[in-house]
């Protein structure tokens, strides 16, 4: 982190062991997610998926037919899978792997696909990516080119000028670590080209600061004496009767000051809800055959709590917001310890749970949120 995030490239040989191990015990392993099973995802409407041909470029938004996606012998082409952690455990744990980096800045991984000689074209992207070689061997082509141009005759975000500084070839479990606007252009070499990338989200600080502003007003409506009207005792006569009150001034300047609205604190609230909230196009169900109140306590002594893959969970000090909301206001010290540990380490087991069963964190259960382990 101190040396290369955010900073440059970085390139890791065998950044999962178990690739090179395994070959060298003569049984080569393939990407967790078979080529078979990846490309029928494409099928699924809650799937976020993009075709992109080459040789010309091309671009088409799934779900697709089965005759529209391309054999894997095909070449040039890429299947694109957004958010594949919310669809695939495999895909899921890979971004427990990054926890080094904080959770308000985790997006999604998403999985691309390709035949021989697929890529997107060179672009740059606005945020930090590692790239993960699962299947076949990907060429990559980095710069970092100030000149970021794109191409207008397009249907593509693809550079105009591209011209590669570095390149390398990544094999099976090597990885390659991108900051923002390093301009890349990856060429799948084999046919079944799988490689996984974990991306991190980059609010603006105007969207940040318009999400907290938002929460923050929201939050005024649990404060009894700002329903007091504003009077104006003191108020002298005026010969500027346009100008907006000194008196009115004056007293919201002792409001502001009292709410501590010019202060960051008040804000980070409505922001840590803002990142803990799960993407539009979650969905959530409850259970189909949920457990009573005492049963569910009951079971926290035996299995894992965990949170759904789709869930969200970030901490403000000894808070815990869970898909937007505050989930340990008004809660008991047990629950609050609770949703600290899921918060921490995504998963819960209580070896003697104890007033849970009325709690948020069964709330979270019949709404989806949380789940049980298998």
């Amino acid at each position: 982190m101190t040396r290369y995030w955010h900073k440059k490239p970085l390139l890791v040989r065998g950044a999962i062991p178990a690739f090179a191990l395994s070959a060298q015990n003569g049984e080569p392993l393939d990407s967790p997610i078979p080529s078979h099973e990846l490309l029928k995802f494409a099928l699924q409407d809650e799937v976020e998926s993009r075709l992109v041909r080459a040789k010309p470029w091309s671009f088409n938004q799934g779900p697709f037919s089965k005759k529209a996606i391309p054999s894997i012998e095909t070449p040039d082409w890429t299947l694109l899978f957004q958010g594949m952690d919310a669809h695939h455990p495999s895909a899921n744990k890979i971004l427990s792997w990054f926890r080094f980096i904080p959770d308000a800045r985790l997006d999604d991984l998403m999985i691309s696909i390709a035949g021989i000689g697929g890529g997107v074209g060179p672009h740059f992207d606005s945020y930090d990516v590692f790239l993960i070689q699962m299947s076949g061997r990907r060429q990559w082509k980095i710069s970092e080119q100030k000149d970021l141009s794109l191409n207008p005759n397009l249907p593509l975000k693809i550079l105009q000028n591209f011209k590669a500084e570095q390149e390398w070839v990544l094999e099976p479990g090597d990885m390659l670590y991108l900051p923002p606007h390093v301009a890349h252009d990856g060429i799948a070499l084999d046919a079944g080209c799988q490689t996984w990338s974990v991306g991190f989200r980059s609010p603006s600080f105007k969207e940040l600061l318009q999400e907290g502003l938002w929460r923050l007003a929201e939050s005024l409506e649990d404060i009894p004496e700002l329903e007091n009207k504003f009077a104006d005792p003191k108020q002298r006569a005026t010969l500027e009767a346009e100008q907006l009150p000194d008196e009115l001034i004056q007293q919201l300047a002792v409001k502001v000051k009292e709410l501590k609205l010019n202060q960051i604190e008040g804000f980070l609230p409505g922001i840590t809800a803002y990142l803990s909230e799960p993407k539009q196009q979650a969905f959530f169900t409850g259970p189909e055959d949920a457990l009573n109140p005492k049963a569910f306590t009951k079971q926290l002594g035996s299995k894992l709590l965990i949170p759904q893959a789709q869930t969200r969970i970030l901490s403000l000090g000894k808070q815990v917001y869970c898909n937007g909301e505050l989930v340990t206001q008004g809660q008991t010290p047990a629950a609050v310890s609770a949703w600290q540990s899921l918060s921490a380490n995504k998963f819960l087991k209580a070896n003697k749970p104890q007033n849970l069963d009325k709690s948020s964190l069964y709330e979270a259960y019949l709404a989806g949120w949380l789940i049980f382990e298998h």
